[in-house]
C-alpha cells in the first residue's frame, strides 16, 4: 500500500537532521519492545514479512505520529491479537486472563546471539531462469497495491538498469498476505537520480534498490 512508511519523494516534511552520538534506546521500554519483536520472531507465528507489513500497513497519519519503536510495538501488538496469544482485555489491563498458548519455538536468552547471527535465510531453489541480465534495462510496473509491497512508490515506472542478481528469493507481497512463499528473482537494480527526482537531482547520482523480477518488465 501507499503508506506512512514510504517517504522517497514525499515534501513538507522538514530536514533530516541526524541526532548526534543517538544512544541505542531512549528509554528501558524501547529495548524491551526489540527484545519482545525478536522472541516472538523467532517463535514462529508470522513471518517477517507479516512482521513488516503489521508495522507499515497503518494511514499514513497515524504511522507518522508514532516513534519507531511505537510503530514496532503497534505491529507486534496486532498481530499478538490476530493470532489469539492475547485478547483486547488482555492488552487493555495488563494481566493475563487466560491460560497461555504453547508457541512452536521458545528462544532462551543464551541463544540471542547465535540466532541473530544465524538471521532467516530466504534465498531459495529457482523454479526458472532469470529473465533479465546484468547491464539489461528494464522498466518498473506502475501498480499500487493494497497490500504489502518493497516497490517503493517513488520508483514505479521508472527506467532503470540490471545491476546484480541476487539469486531467487522469498517474494515479500505473498508471503505478507499468507500466499505462501512463491520465490521469484531478486535484483539490484541502478536509477539514475534524475530519473526518480527530477532536474533539481543531482547529474551523476545513482540509486540502487533490490527489487522482486515481478516488479520489472524489459524496455526494447
Amino acid at each position: 500500500m501507499n503508506g506512512g512508511a514510504d517517504l522517497g519523494g514525499m515534501m513538507g516534511l522538514g530536514p533530516v537532521a541526524p541526532e548526534i552520538d543517538e544512544p541505542l534506546f531512549h528509554a528501558e521500554w524501547e529495548a524491551r519492545v526489540l527484545g519482545m519483536v525478536v522472541a516472538l520472531g523467532a517463535a514462529g507465528q508470522w513471518n517477517i514479512d507479516e512482521s513488516r507489513s503489521a508495522r507499515e500497513d497503518r494511514p499514513p497519519q497515524e504511522y507518522l505520529g508514532m516513534s519507531y519503536y511505537e510503530i514496532w510495538l503497534a505491529g507486534v501488538t496486532r498481530l499478538l491479537a490476530e493470532r489469539g496469544l492475547v485478547t483486547e482485555d488482555e492488552l487493555s489491563t495488563g494481566r493475563a486472563a487466560a491460560p497461555s498458548v504453547a508457541l512452536q519455538r521458545v528462544l532462551a536468552p543464551g541463544d540471542v546471539r547465535a540466532a541473530l547471527e544465524a538471521g532467516a535465510p530466504v534465498d531459495r531453489p529457482a523454479p526458472r531462469a532469470p529473465a533479465f541480465a546484468v547491464g539489461e534495462r528494464v522498466i518498473t510496473v506502475n501498480e499500487h497495491p493494497e497490500g504489502h509491497t518493497r516497490l517503493p512508490r517513488y520508483a514505479r515506472g521508472k527506467a532503470g538498469r540490471i545491476e546484480r542478481v541476487h539469486g531467487c528469493h522469498v517474494f515479500p507481497d505473498s508471503n505478507a498476505s499468507g500466499g505462501g512463499e512463491d520465490p521469484h528473482w531478486l535484483y539490484k537494480v541502478a536509477f539514475d537520480a534524475p530519473t526518480l527526482w527530477g532536474s533539481r537531482a543531482r547529474e551523476g547520482d545513482v540509486v540502487t534498490l533490490d527489487l522482486w523480477e515481478p516488479y520489472l518488465r524489459g524496455r526494447s
